[in-house]
């Protein structure tokens, strides 16, 4: 009779051939049949984003002590890091498509850390608007300070426009992981995809969802739980989505856009709308033009005085 621990034993090793074996392994053969290829690493991902983050906002993340004299000391020890993490990852990154030969993938991910090191005073100064446009938004704000180091959109949008930068340059994988880390971070969800101007808010955040296609402009303001989203998908022949159409709004300058309103499809949101609070907006909207839920009125809650209703 068999004992338990070798019928333990056979139970693993077919486990673990059924899981070894290529075709079981799905999708993830993709990345697995090039030998000694790596995985980007959601550690050193979440490191970037700190790193980063650091960077744009010294004092407020990383070393909380930031002293004039050796600023720039520290500023090059941190940069040079995020320089060679980034080479790194991007290397993994391009394992899963990108269209770069193997040989080449250093080079190319060495330039593309080159390119996203040298935008990051760009990122500063489109961020410092995100925090202005936070600020002088929120009446219980006191101060730049309180926006930088407590607010979650200022977090999400600062992985948001880094993740951005590697999107643009054709880096796949790891800028969807980025928003994704700051997805969970701080219930925002916004796509690397998607374009956004500057002096962009979220007040309070939680639940809000941007989709790839989405074009969103200067000045606009959203609220918690507002769904920028895709109202259908065409398909292909397969039954499939076709991929890579645009499907999301368009948020034309100074909208704003109050908690739980959702937005659905390729429709434009006219300079200086407002959308209520709890509206499904599914057609264009002129500029200027403001939607709300008309309120309905019980005619029990009604008051009849001074002959009204008789």
């Amino acid at each position: 009779m068999e004992s338990k621990e070798s019928a333990g034993l056979g139970v693993i090793g077919r486990a673990v051939e059924e899981l070894t074996a290529s075709g079981g392994l799905g999708l993830c053969a993709l990345h697995g049949e090039e030998e000694g290829a790596r995985l980007p690493s959601a550690q050193a991902l979440a490191e970037i984003v700190e790193l980063a983050r650091a960077a744009v906002f010294p004092g407020f993340y990383g070393r909380s002590t930031v002293r004039p004299s050796t600023m720039r000391y520290q500023m090059g020890v941190s940069v040079e890091r995020l320089h060679g993490l980034l080479c790194e990852q991007v290397a993994a990154g391009l394992c899963f498509g990108g269209g770069v030969a193997r040989e080449r993938r250093g080079e190319v991910a060495e330039q593309v850390a080159g390119q996203v090191v040298e935008r990051l005073p760009e990122l500063r100064r489109v961020l410092a608007t995100d925090v202005e446009a936070a600020y002088r938004g929120d009446p219980a704000a006191t101060g730049w300070g309180e926006i930088i180091a407590c607010y979650p959109a200022i977090r999400a949008l600062t992985c948001y426009r880094l993740a951005h930068e590697l999107h643009v340059l054709g880096v796949p994988l790891i800028p969807r992981m980025m928003t994704e880390m700051a997805h969970s971070e701080t219930g925002i969800d916004i796509h690397p995809a998607a374009t956004i101007g500057h002096h962009f808010t979220i007040d309070h955040g939680t639940g809000v969802v941007i989709g790839a296609t989405c074009v969103i402009g200067n000045n606009v303001k959203l609220y918690q739980g507002v769904t920028l989203g895709a109202i259908s998908f065409p398909l292909d022949e397969a039954g499939n989505p076709i991929k890579g159409i645009p499907r999301h709004p368009i948020v034309e300058d100074d909208v704003v856009i109050y908690a739980n309103a959702t937005v659905l499809g390729r429709i434009t949101i006219g300079r200086g709308c407002v959308v209520g609070a709890n509206v499904w907006v599914t057609k264009s909207m002129k500029p200027g033009t403001k939607k709300y839920n008309r309120e309905r009125v019980n005619p029990m809650d009604m008051e009849f005085s001074h002959g009204m209703g008789i």
